[in-house]
């Protein structure tokens, strides 16, 4: 069995995109690893993108850096603010905090504290609500 991923050209144009990105001031490259079993199984090639390496253990790191990182600093000036109660918050506090920014992030009062004191460490300021 090929254990080298497939080469699509449409994902070739976002390679240019991808560079450009700055995700990778916060973010680690994580491997991209063979699942030789799970392809046996399946009677395919399976890989698996080990998203939880990351510094919150999530993809959404990626796009919450990138969209701070991309807008300019007159629109941060007074911080940003988010409604989350999961990785997406953790990734906007700690592209917040990366940036030197103030961040609020809106978490439901049933938030369990595992996911909104990570939020809290990353100098972002839960907020509860309803």
């Amino acid at each position: 069995m090929n254990t080298q991923p497939k080469s699509y050209p449409i994902a070739a144009s976002y390679a240019p995109l991808i560079a450009r990105a700055r995700v990778y001031d916060v973010a680690i490259e994580s491997p991209l690893d063979h699942a030789p079993r799970l392809s046996a199984r399946l009677g395919c090639d399976v890989h698996l993108k080990r998203e939880y390496l990351q510094a919150v253990f999530s993809f959404k790191l990626r796009g919450s850096y990138n969209k701070i990182a991309q807008t300019p600093d007159a629109k941060l000036a007074n911080g940003v603010i988010c409604s989350s109660a999961g990785n997406h918050a953790q990734g906007v506090a700690l592209a917040a905090r990366k940036r030197g920014l103030r961040a609020v992030i809106v978490m439901p009062k049933t938030t369990p504290s595992i996911r909104s004191t990570p939020s809290s460490r990353s100098a972002a300021r839960p907020s509860c609500t309803a």
